[in-house]
């Protein structure tokens, strides 16, 4: 990955938590439980969801640079939203996933060419380098800031 398209990377990840905050005041706080099917996730869900993925994913971009080819452990998102109270107000894991996006983005403008090229091994996809983090964590927030717009859209349609 070239030094321009990991930049492009890097700020489409500085943007994510204000895209989501955009979407969840776009549906309004009164659509914040709505649930567009009875396995899918309310725009709630989400927001606790990317505190979590956002804390993990900030840890695993640490141990990459850190550590000497790390272990990097897979989890279950569906059962961490079972299983970790995600009816609960979101100001926290906003203000955590606010957090790890910040702390993390100051890292990523200041990594060396060698640390952008170490690696690690993840549980369910085999290796795994800082580049692929970053494209999979840039994408991620605005990934989920659209799935809670279309979860309330395609809720109003069907209600509607």
């Amino acid at each position: 990955m070239d030094k321009k398209l990991r930049t492009a990377l890097a700020r489409r990840y500085k943007s994510g938590y204000d895209e989501v905050v955009k979407a969840l005041a776009k549906v309004g706080t009164e659509n914040h439980d709505v649930r567009p099917g009875p396995k899918e996730w309310s725009p709630r869900d989400i927001a606790h969801h990317l505190a979590d993925a956002e804390m993990t994913g900030a840890i695993r971009l640490r141990r990459l640079i850190a550590e000497h080819r790390p272990t990097i452990v897979g989890y279950d998102q569906d059962e961490f939203a079972r299983r970790l109270y995600y009816s609960r107000p979101i100001k926290a894991s906003l203000a955590a996933f606010k957090a790890a996006r910040q702390t993390t983005g100051e890292l990523l403008d200041r990594l060396t060419e060698a640390e952008w090229a170490r690696e690690g091994t993840h549980t369910e996809s085999g290796r795994y380098a800082v580049e692929d983090w970053l494209k999979i964590y840039a994408a991620h927030a605005h990934d989920h800031a659209k799935q809670i717009i279309n979860a309330v859209k395609k809720t109003r349609k069907t209600s509607g």
